[in-house]
């Protein structure tokens, strides 16, 4: 990947908008030598560095140069686009992209995709026309990613985070979904719990996936079957989880503990809970605001999303700064709170039934 190479470029055609690949062709080089000679780095040849300016100057190209931006102190611009910015997870990271953004004097411009494919791609492409020279990017699920391939190859510098790209070759910040959600029912199993009800976001959604794995990959281990009848995947994490928790309550087999795929869902289950007048176990996937203030405290599989903005951060002003060494995916750990609501018993639950 040669992303952050300090060269955005126009054709003379109008309408038309070539690209570093393009500016390698005609002088007969690889891109990184392209990025190379645009950021004044000093292991290009006399030959390549005329071959590469003789290039630019036939094609009428214009330079952007960010990289020298960012060395000389001007503002330079990041596009960070989240699924909602209300989120307690990614209000947390928007919140840490933010201060490694004002860390650097630069311009953070903030988006929601609210899980539309086609508003993340107006959002980022009116990101890239106003020529930011970062984005930051948590795609949804089923979009087409053609289009920033053509930003990639026209020197927007990127870096995904909370679920890798399926076809782009980018820097990429994710979280241990599969391991994580597998720590969290391994500990209600800990706990005697053999029914363990799974709700979690819509299935085709990364993380939602990954951590479905996780779940029945712990159940396996213990030589639990797996019970499709207690896995409910929402469409939103808006919708109401007290009728399919009701089916399953009232079940000749009804679970004994809960595992919740996210935030929102954990604050669901909870009040699902209080509806039904009922006490299960419960672990969520993702810290969430009053968890550790309502009674039993919510024990949660936490993630780190100032981490996860922070190294994020750290990549793409790497790339900005001329870096093109092959793409990274980061992989952070999750960590286990306790909390006393995953550690209600089995036997505890059946007792005050």
């Amino acid at each position: 990947m040669d992303a952050g190479d300090g060269l955005r470029v126009v054709a003379e055609r109008p309408n038309s908008r070539a690209t570093m690949k393009d500016v390698a062709r005609v002088a007969g080089v690889g891109v990184g030598t392209v990025s190379r000679v645009v950021n004044g780095k000093s292991n290009v040849s006399e030959e390549s560095i005329a071959a590469v300016n003789a290039a630019i100057e036939r094609l009428g190209f214009r330079r952007n140069d960010s990289a020298r931006m960012l060395k000389t102190g001007a503002t330079a611009s990041i596009g960070l686009l989240v699924e909602d910015v209300a989120d307690p997870f990614f209000s947390l990271l928007n919140r840490s992209v933010e201060e490694e953004v004002l860390r650097r004097d630069s311009v953070l411009l903030t988006a929601s995709s609210d899980k539309d494919p086609n508003r993340a791609r107006k959002m980022i492409l009116t990101f890239c026309a106003r020529r930011v020279d970062g984005l930051v990017i948590t795609l949804p699920e089923g979009g087409d990613e053609e289009y920033l391939r053509a930003e990639l190859d026209a020197g927007t510098s990127m870096v995904f985070v909370d679920r890798p790209p399926r076809e782009l070759d980018v820097d990429t910040v994710i979280v241990d979904n599969r391991g994580g959600a597998r720590t969290g029912v391994e500990h209600l199993i800990g706990y005697g719990h053999r029914r363990i009800a799974c709700f979690t976001d819509r299935p085709d959604l990364y993380t939602a996936s990954e951590r479905i794995a996780g779940y029945r990959e712990a159940l396996e281990e213990a030589g639990i079957p797996f019970d499709p009848e207690l896995v409910f995947s929402s469409a939103t994490t808006r919708e109401p989880v007290d009728e399919p928790l009701g089916r399953m309550l009232a079940s000749d087999d009804p679970p004994t503990a809960v595992f919740a795929g996210n935030n929102r869902t954990s604050i669901n289950v909870i009040g699902a809970l209080r509806i039904h007048n009922t006490s299960l176990a419960i672990v969520g996937f993702d810290d969430f605001e009053l968890a550790d203030v309502v009674v039993p405290g919510i024990t949660v599989v936490a993630q780190d999303p100032k981490a996860m903005g922070q190294i994020a951060m750290r990549m793409l002003y790497k790339r900005l700064d001329g870096d093109v060494s092959p793409s990274q995916t980061v992989t952070l750990n999750t960590r286990l709170i306790v909390r006393g609501s995953g550690e209600l018993s089995r036997d505890a639950v059946l007792a005050a039934r």
